[in-house]
């Protein structure tokens, strides 16, 4: 069945079946008959996941291995993040949690009039629960920051140190990330208390060790003033202060990930995977030249690097409809026919907006229509 423009309904879902896999499936296939999923597009490394079938540790690609129709349960070592996230190509944070997982599966209407799965993404940026999440994830990331171009890298001697805290009774042995910002960054929060108890340096390194008390300050001697005088094995005042302060300083909090750079980390993320799934897909011609007489009906074709389009949903529109016309469109067939309107001279380029049937992503693509 071929869409006709004019009319502007919405298109069904496609009823597309993945086989397991299969690279065309959008996922890279395992040496068994798995599937490969990958939490972000740079990857969160640490995580320990489960499925119906399959258990394991994120990489440092943030790899995982599924069925398809599977989902995932994440913790953190002994801490539980999520459960129940269906097992897919790629998994975002936001598909972590059902509310924002729903959403994104309505898109927004961009000024072109066009589906755009972005807007959507962006306005779950201000979920609560979402962004006490990524804080605690990137907080935990071995470097305070998550530098642009790097995953969030939750390391062994992390996980270690988190789990000893857990089994601390006088710890909390639990997050909640459903409850409101002002109590999950409180100093005393459960998120602080553990992540507290965390030294993101070497085990040997001199901020790892308990900060000196105030009864060790005030009983060392202070700093002599004539350095001749100062001994290298005493442990001064001065010193023992600063060792303190320095240590002190070390200790991450959630404020070290607040919500901007949540924020920009999750947009980096999002924006990544549309770029990557976006290259997959291109126009038989990206330039296509036609005389003013030529007013038979032409097509376009939307194809993908190694294997079927396999779209759930197309629309498309002409930027010049004076000039070039768009006929109908067919998401079964992968196509869009126009045709030529308007003198020799004029000429317009057509937008063709689709969503594969693997993800709720929309990808556009641009034909230039020249008149001669």
């Amino acid at each position: 069945m071929r869409f006709v423009h004019l009319t502007r309904l919405l298109l069904p879902f496609s009823a597309a079946f993945v086989l397991a896999g299969c690279l065309d499936s959008g996922g890279s296939s395992g040496s068994d008959d798995t599937s490969t999923g990958r939490v972000h597009f740079l990857g969160v490394s640490g995580l320990d996941y489960q499925t119906a079938s399959q258990t394991g540790t994120t990489d440092d690609q943030g790899l995982f291995r599924y069925y398809p129709g599977e989902t995932l349960s994440f913790n953190v070592g002994n801490l539980p993040i999520v459960s129940d996230v269906p097992a897919r190509e790629y998994v975002t944070f936001l598909e972590f949690l059902p509310e924002t997982r729903d959403a994104l599966n309505t898109p927004g209407v961009n000024d072109e009039e066009l589906r755009d799965h972005t807007i959507s993404e962006q306005q779950q940026l201000n979920n609560i629960t979402l962004l006490n999440m990524t804080r605690f994830l990137m907080a935990l990331n071995w470097t305070e920051n998550v530098p642009e171009g790097s995953g969030i890298d939750i390391r062994t001697r992390v996980i270690d140190q988190l789990n000893a805290a857990l089994s601390d009774p006088d710890l909390p042995n639990a997050v909640d990330f459903n409850v409101n910002q002002a109590e999950f960054t409180a100093e005393d929060s459960p998120a602080n208390q553990l992540l507290a108890q965390i030294c993101f340096y070497p085990e040997d390194d001199e901020l790892c060790s308990a900060p000196p008390t105030d009864d060790d300050i005030n009983n060392a001697p202070p700093r002599p003033e004539n350095d001749d005088d100062i001994d290298p094995d005493t442990d001064y005042r001065e010193d023992l202060e600063n060792l303190r302060n320095r240590i002190l300083q070390a200790v991450r909090t959630l404020e070290d990930a607040d919500n901007e750079r949540a924020r920009t980390y999750l947009r980096r993320e999002l924006n990544a995977i549309t770029r990557e799934i976006g290259r997959r897909y291109y126009l038989a011609d990206h330039k296509a030249n036609h005389d003013a007489s030529d007013t038979e009906i032409k097509t376009v074709a939307i194809r993908k690097i190694g294997g079927e389009p396999e779209l759930a949903q197309l629309e498309a529109i002409s930027k010049r409809e004076q000039d070039v016309v768009v006929h109908s469109w067919s998401w079964q067939d992968a196509d869009v026919d126009y045709f030529v309107a308007g003198p020799s001279g004029g000429e317009s380029e057509l937008l063709i907006n689709f969503r594969p049937g693997n993800t709720y992503r929309w990808v556009r693509k641009q034909l230039r229509v020249v008149i001669d």
